[in-house]
Formats: C-alpha cells, sequence, structure tokens
C-alpha cells in the first residue's frame, strides 16, 4: 500500500466504506457489456426502490471493505464490479437486479453482503422471490393480531351465549 495516497483515493475509500456501514445489503454485478442507456435505466430502477448504483475500482472497494470490516466481500470483487446499496427493501432490490438482468445478459449478480454473510448468486435470486417488504410486515402485523381477535370473538361469545341460553331457559319456563 503507498503511503501517502492521494485525496481523491482517500474520499472513495471513505464514501465506500461509509455506505458499507450504513446499508443493509450490498449486492455486487458484474455489467462488463451493458451500455451506459441500459446503465441509466437500471440506475433509474434502483432509485425506485431507495437503491443506489455504483461503480468503484476494486483495489478501492477492498480496501474500504477490510477497513469497515466485510473482508468476505472481497472474493466477489473480480472483474468489473458495480455495487449496489440497499438500505430499506433488499428483496425489492433483488427483483429490480433479477428482472433486470433477465432482459441485459450484460448484468450478471455475483452475490450480496447481507448482514456481514456473502450470499451467493441463487440466495440472491431467493431473495428476490420474497414478497416485499410491506407485504411482510402486513403478514406479521396479521400474524400478531389474530389471537388478538381470536380473544375478542371469546370474550364477545361469552354474554351472546349467556344471552340465548337465558332467552332459552325463559321460552322453556313460559312454555311449562
Amino acid at each position: 500500500m503507498v503511503e501517502n495516497p492521494r485525496p481523491a483515493k482517500v474520499a472513495v475509500v471513505d464514501e465506500v466504506r461509509s455506505k458499507l456501514i450504513a446499508n443493509s445489503v450490498v449486492f455486487v454485478t458484474r455489467y462488463r457489456g451493458l451500455k451506459v442507456a441500459d446503465l441509466q435505466v437500471l440506475r433509474a430502477q434502483l432509485r425506485s426502490v431507495a437503491a443506489e448504483y455504483k461503480v468503484f475500482k476494486n483495489t478501492l472497494v477492498r480496501i474500504a471493505a477490510v477497513e469497515a470490516g466485510y473482508e468476505v466481500l472481497t472474493e466477489l470483487l473480480t472483474g468489473p464490479s458495480g455495487l449496489v446499496f440497499s438500505g430499506l427493501d433488499a428483496a425489492a432490490t433483488a427483483k429490480v437486479l433479477r428482472d433486470f438482468s433477465r432482459t441485459n445478459e450484460s448484468l450478471v449478480v455475483k452475490g450480496a453482503l447481507f448482514g456481514g454473510q456473502l450470499l451467493d448468486q441463487s440466495a440472491v435470486f431467493a431473495l428476490a422471490n420474497l414478497p416485499s417488504r410491506e407485504v411482510l410486515l402486513a403478514q406479521l402485523a396479521g400474524l400478531i393480531a389474530a389471537p388478538m381477535v381470536s380473544f375478542a370473538s371469546a370474550l364477545n361469545a361469552l354474554p351472546r351465549d349467556f344471552a340465548y341460553g337465558l332467552k332459552a331457559l325463559v321460552d322453556q319456563r313460559e312454555a311449562a
């Protein structure tokens, strides 16, 4: 390593390190052969799910990954690599990358860094098959609410059943 790196390189390493720390998932892609117009379309699609596509020199990303404590990421940094930083909805970002790579064979998803663990391409595509964050939150809310709804039904059934029983008893006494 050079003792006095240029300030521009230090700034890039700092930027990458801060993005690695700030984002829950970082996808690594190979973009060789992808046209600039296609890359602009991809970036726009990623922005719609609050993700960002950036290209840095692999050597600078390796330095930033080691400094951030994500040495495992360096395994994916071979050849021209683009990084996708996704903070909120990893499944939505994975869907965008999967769908885009289906129509543009020049984009290859190499893998991802997810919570400090390295995911391969098949795991990334499995992540893409998950429902969106909103759907998962709604399902979780439904699971949490289900016992309370059952309990409320049981509580409502007590006075109702008591009233039906009392009515039946009154009707039986009147008939007798």
